[in-house]
């Protein structure tokens, strides 16, 4: 979702309990209904405690699974940083759901609301959104969201014709560039030219707008986007490129202003007016958006949910195929070359390879790309898990952690081990009920009720599409420590 992630980034068995896709809508009349283990500690002092822990002594990781340990629960209250002193009127209050049953009720949309909290509480000056709030931050009940949504789905449905074309053609500007650094240098980081791909074909793809008609676009966008995202994700992540205390005080104390980047984003609203145009109109005169409503959503779904995601995404997808040595990524060719044969790559084929649309849901569920997920209660209600029922009360916030929640052991056998072909065959398909990534289930059906992610079918294909084009064009590919190292092309 986010470049402040992405500097931060680089199992099933016969005794699971049935796989029915978990129910938010009803707790089991069985539970016994406990009272939500936990606390905030004292005013100030609490969030600030739990700050520290979060960011500096232990982690986001390790600070839900001690405290998880601690309560003898997975349901619990705890503090979520930005908090003091400068984030003013930022309740850090939370209640923490971290296994799969739990996690469900965030995506109820009976039971929660998701206005104003895609950060929890804190949310970002929309002065980087065009003093507006863009659909991410609109609830299922407003009726600008189902607006915005739809067209969202419009513009990749659009977008469609081109999409796959315009991904090689850039992949294959991109290996070009990284094969010569690799011959010259003997590495090649990946991260940079693969961000410059990703800009180019997405606005080529969801815009029909062609990032070379600006140099200035066509050589930087990607850095523009990357600036303007972590600017707003500063004060929520944890980044390890300064010591202590210095990254608390300079990244998590306040707010950064938009006037930092707002030459850059200024450059890229104009360069959608221009080069986009016709699908601005499209979003003015089918959805009922005025030009600003557009242009400012066009450029949060390139620039948050598209770029951004695919910034996380994709290269630890190229890290996990280059630092195989189990043999995987062999068995991977192995199935691509099968299924494309003379052909060229495709979405129809690459939705026949098993293993890969496998490896990568495995991707998703070991590393996932966006790590939380909140929601408010937009009524009381009973939160069920698997032994203990707990009353929320309308108002109250709730944070999942995705990336615990996604090796829940009830539901994943060795959940702590990356298993590529974990999600094949029939019982393989059922744990995608569980697969969460998108802001839903993966089996989830993306609509203007929910906030399902409206591409979430495409990313695993585009992504399957990376692996694909990978292993076509590689006999051998070797990643180390961010970097490509050594690659042997196809014979």
């Amino acid at each position: 979702m986010a470049t402040a992630m992405m500097m931060n980034s680089i199992k099933m068995s016969s005794s699971t309990p049935s796989l029915t896709p978990p129910s938010s809508s009803s707790a089991s009349v069985n539970l016994p209904v406990r009272t939500i283990p936990g606390s905030y500690g004292l005013p100030l002092i609490g969030p600030i405690s739990d700050r520290l822990d979060y960011f500096w002594f232990q982690g986001p990781e390790t600070f839900f699974k001690k405290r998880m340990e601690e309560h003898k629960s997975s349901v619990f209250r705890t503090n979520i940083p930005p908090t003091f002193p400068l984030f003013v009127g930022v309740n850090p209050n939370m209640i923490a759901v971290l296994d799969c049953k739990a996690f469900a009720h965030l995506f109820d949309m009976d039971l929660v609301e998701k206005k104003n909290i895609l950060i929890g509480d804190f949310m970002p000056s929309t002065s980087f959104t065009g003093n507006m709030r863009v659909g991410v931050y609109l609830d299922t009940t407003e009726p600008l969201h189902s607006q915005v949504k739809s067209f969202a789905a419009h513009i990749l449905k659009r977008s469609s014709s081109v999409w796959v074309s315009e991904f090689i053609s850039n992949l294959d500007i991109m290996w070009g560039t990284i094969e010569k650094e690799v011959k010259s240098n003997g590495s090649s980081s990946f991260l940079f030219p693969l961000q410059k791909c990703i800009f180019r074909f997405l606005t080529k793809s969801l815009f029909g707008a062609d990032p070379m008609k600006s140099s200035e676009i066509g050589d930087k966008g990607h850095e523009m986007l990357d600036k303007w995202l972590a600017l707003q994700l500063l004060p929520t992540q944890t980044l390890g490129v300064l010591p202590q205390p210095l990254e608390e005080i300079l990244f998590h104390s306040f707010a950064y202003p938009f006037l930092l980047v707002s030459g850059d984003y200024n450059k890229l609203f104009e360069f959608v007016k221009t080069e986009g145009k016709e699908v601005v109109e499209i979003g003015m005169t089918e959805y009922g958006l005025n030009q600003e409503e557009t242009i400012h959503n066009l450029l949060f779904i390139l620039g948050f949910n598209a770029f951004g995601g695919f910034s996380v995404f994709l290269p630890s997808l190229l890290v996990s195929l280059g630092g195989d040595k189990t043999g995987l990524q062999e068995k991977l060719r192995k199935e691509v070359k099968e299924k494309v044969g003379s052909s060229s790559l495709s979405f129809s084929l690459v939705k026949e390879m098993e293993l890969v649309n496998s490896f990568v849901y495995e991707t998703l569920r070991f590393i996932p790309p966006v790590p939380f997920q909140y929601a408010r209660a937009r009524k009381d209600f009973v939160l069920s898990s698997y032994d203990s029922a707990f009353q929320v009360k309308k108002g109250e916030l709730l944070c999942g952690y995705q990336p615990l929640v996604m090796k829940d052991p009830k539901v994943f056998d060795n959940p702590e081990t990356f298993v590529a072909d974990r999600f094949t065959k029939e019982k393989g398909q059922e744990l995608l009920n569980y697969l969460y990534w998108s802001n839903g289930p993966q089996t989830g059906t993306p609509a203007t009720s929910n906030k399902q992610c409206s591409a979430k079918d495409i990313v695993v294909l585009t992504a399957s599409l990376l692996v694909a084009d990978v292993l076509t064009r590689y006999d051998s590919f070797t990643v180390s420590s961010g970097s490509v190292t050594a690659v042997e092309k196809a014979k």
